[in-house]
């Protein structure tokens, strides 16, 4: 007999394919969502804010909230929206209503924890959205060539020209906040990506005590592949490499692999092509890794889909954790 129970799970990451998984697991009534997410936004309306009112960066945490909140669909058409630019408040032009919200709520609080729970209760979220620090810090990576980049937006651009990275760090380095290293220690199952691998994966994972932190978390480390290489510089990058930069950042394997096998059509592929950017391939993981392959991919645009993905998942915890593969829910 399988008794079903429900599961306390982290999800970690950031940018626009973190929200999308969480969009999908939380019409899972048995699953309880915690959002782990990256704070070294440095690009838009979050790096402006930043950079401007001092505050740290809303961006993915408020997409994160947005995709767990009890009416996504509204929620987001009233806070993603832009505000037009108007002539005595030139400054408030171009950033989202959610990025303003929250920073207020920041500034208002002292206490962005304290602001990111006030936002989740605004929107009737379901599950809890974590900032892996609270601590400002840039996202550095080095390439091959020896040149070294800073910046969430300078580190994308830099894997256009062709070099891979051979080394990412914070500056300066920032540290686990203590209420989300608790809530890590309590987590059944840890979910990694899927999103921009060197600024939106990686980072939180370099965090300081975040290994340590993963460390206690008895349930498997599971790693959800992207779609897409992303430039010149991922030419040869593979799933495989993907699992092996997770592993050594946390000091331990990851136990799952959940790949795509799906493609669009040729043309969706040219369109990508001509970026630089192609279908991310498996590679050669280690035995013990266990690989779960399916069609995430069903449209023209390069994006998992929410509930084979969130199945997909659901069949490995129930496996894992549950004692047997569990369908339907």
């Amino acid at each position: 007999m399988v008794k079903l129970r429900e599961l306390n799970i982290g999800c970690v990451g950031g940018g626009t394919g973190l929200p999308s998984l969480l969009g999908g697991l939380k019409r899972n009534p048995w699953l309880h969502l915690n959002a782990v997410v990256t704070m070294f936004d440095s690009g838009g309306s979050s790096g402006q804010l930043r950079d401007e009112l001092g505050v740290l960066p809303p961006g993915d945490v408020l997409k994160c909230a947005l995709a767990m909140s009890r009416n996504e669909g509204e929620a987001r058409r009233v806070l993603l929206s832009r505000l037009p630019t108007l002539e005595h408040h030139e400054r408030l032009g171009g950033h989202t209503g959610g990025n303003l919200l929250l920073s207020m709520m920041e500034q208002y609080s002292g206490d962005f924890l304290a602001a990111v729970d006030g936002l989740r209760g605004l929107l009737g979220c379901r599950g809890r959205v974590w900032p892996v620090s609270v601590q400002p810090a840039t996202v550095c990576a080095e390439y091959a060539d020896g040149t070294q980049t800073k910046g969430e937006v300078e580190v994308d651009a830099g894997q256009k020209h062709g070099e891979p990275v051979t080394r990412l760090w914070l500056e300066p380095e920032a540290a686990i906040h203590p209420k989300v290293a608790a809530a890590i220690g309590g987590f059944d199952a840890v979910i990694i990506g899927p999103g921009s691998f060197f600024t939106s994966l990686m980072p939180p994972l370099l965090v300081h005590g975040v290994r340590e932190s993963l460390a206690g978390v008895n349930g498997p480390i599971i790693l959800i592949a992207n779609l897409l290489t992303e430039g010149r510089s991922m030419a040869t990058f593979t799933a495989a490499d993907a699992a092996r930069w997770v592993s050594g950042a946390i000091g331990r394997q990851v136990d799952v692999v959940i790949a795509n096998t799906g493609r669009p059509s040729f043309d969706g592929l040219m369109r990508y092509s001509a970026e630089h950017k192609e279908p991310l391939e498996l590679g050669v993981l280690p035995p013990e890794c266990e690989v779960v392959s399916g069609e995430f991919w069903c449209g023209e645009m390069a994006r998992h889909h929410r509930r084979r993905l969130s199945l997909a998942v659901w069949s490995v915890l129930s496996e894992r954790l549950l004692g047997a593969r569990a369908h339907g829910v």
